[in-house]
């Protein structure tokens, strides 16, 4: 199944509470979908990137041991967007499971 379109309201919602660097946004999005959701950084970065261009989060760099890593967080319209299109979201969702359990 394809679910590339959600992947810009997943980022969202990954950064919701908490700043994340690109790895922990998509081990967070596998391990919450048990897995069923895997995408990779070819998906993932391109995705961020584009969310930033929009103004939806910001990234500033951190040094860690070893390391400066790229982190991202949610910004105010940001969260806009995020909390209309979960509504959306959970409005389809809904929608789509009366279909296909036959309602």
């Amino acid at each position: 199944m394809n679910l590339k379109g959600t992947l810009p309201l997943l980022i969202l919602s990954a950064l919701e509470r908490e700043p994340k660097h690109g790895y922990l946004i998509a081990t967070e999005i596998k391990a919450k979908s048990k897995g069923v959701l895997d995408f990779r950084e070819g998906t993932l970065y391109p995705a961020l990137h584009e969310q930033e261009r929009k103004g939806l989060i910001e990234s500033y760099e951190l040094e860690e041991p070893g390391r400066v890593r790229r982190y991202y967080r949610i910004t105010e319209n940001g969260r806009r967007v995020l909390e209309k299109e979960r509504a959306e979201w959970k409005e389809v969702s809904a929608a789509v499971t009366l279909l296909l359990e036959g309602a």
